[in-house]
């Protein structure tokens, strides 16, 4: 009964890494005022990135760099056209996950079947021979560990240090942000791109770690996921540590039911557990946002315009 819980406790960890980095980065990006909905294209195009570059050079740290790097190039895409052009920022994020998903499909083909770097678990020692507890959280790989860090530095920077504070002033008034001498379009293409930067290392995770290889829309939605973690988790990254856990966990379930040949719930429904939850957070949050005020920042999608 420990191992079985063990086990789906440690597989809810790795399934909600990526999940997790990417609701961490829309949540800079949107604490600006900038909505991006255009995660998936932006992981799909770091997982191909970080594949490729680790199947040509055969180094993990330059498969990293790569993919995280060129989440961040796309991201940059949508700040041009957001930010600098003031496009409709829902149609530029649709536009970058069509962009994003053509393109690594596309590009990526030559890749499919290939081998290329895996970064593989990475014990800490003394700490993963805690019993349970050891082996659930630390027996992962660098990413996991890289999220466990990262999580609460992200929140810390927003709300206890100066730049968190400038980064949701802008987010929550643009104009008065402005009048007070902050440059806001620089705050603000600056999170779309730490936004990117998440998104891209959260792709680089699936394809070097979590199922090491290229394939096309390897993400599987998970970047749409993350856009409906945002908004559950009211824009706070601790809290984004608790729903991507609990997509990981319902993801474990699939996994577990399968090694154990368990058919007390058919694959397909499991397989679908995770989005309908997801479909049921947004219904119960819209639904109770009528009743109270909401946690999105004032500014979000609205773009800015200097008043001369």
């Amino acid at each position: 009964m420990i191992e079985d819980l063990t086990f789906i406790a440690q597989i809810s960890i790795k399934s909600s890494v990526a999940v997790l980095l990417a609701t961490v980065g829309g949540i800079i990006t949107e604490r600006s005022g900038v909505l991006n909905l255009g995660i998936e294209g932006m992981m799909l195009v770091g997982a191909l990135a970080g594949f490729a570059a680790g199947h040509f050079t055969q180094s993990p740290l330059v498969a990293v760099a790569a993919g995280t790097m060129a989440g961040g190039a796309l991201s940059l895409v949508h700040a041009f056209f957001t930010i600098a052009l003031r496009s409709n920022q829902v149609l530029s994020g649709l536009a970058l996950t069509i962009l994003g998903t053509g393109l690594a499909n596309f590009l990526g083909r030559p890749l499919i079947g290939q081998t290329g770097v895996r970064i593989r678990l990475l014990p800490i020692p003394y700490l993963s021979d805690i019993p349970v507890i050891g082996e659930v959280f630390f027996n992962q790989s660098p990413f996991a560990y890289a999220a466990y860090l990262l999580v609460p530095l992200v929140w810390f920077v927003l709300f206890r240090t100066r730049a968190g504070l400038v980064l949701r002033a802008v987010g929550e008034d643009a104009r008065s942000a402005d009048v007070a001498g902050v440059n806001v379009e620089l705050t603000r293409t600056l999170s779309v791109f730490v936004g990117g930067l998440f998104a891209g290392l959260a792709g680089t995770y699936l394809s070097l770690s979590y199922t090491p290889g290229w394939k096309e829309t390897m993400t599987g939605g998970q970047g749409w996921i993350a856009i409906a973690m945002i908004i559950f988790c009211t824009w706070n990254p601790l809290l984004a540590f608790f729903g991507a856990l609990l997509f990981g966990g319902l993801t474990a379930l699939q996994f577990f039911f399968q090694a154990t040949s368990m058919d007390l719930i058919p694959s397909y429904v499991l397989k679908m557990l995770p989005y309908l939850l997801t479909i049921g957070v947004l219904v119960l949050v819209s639904a109770s946002s009528r009743h109270r005020k909401s946690a999105s920042p004032a500014d979000l999608g609205v773009p800015f315009y200097r008043e001369l």
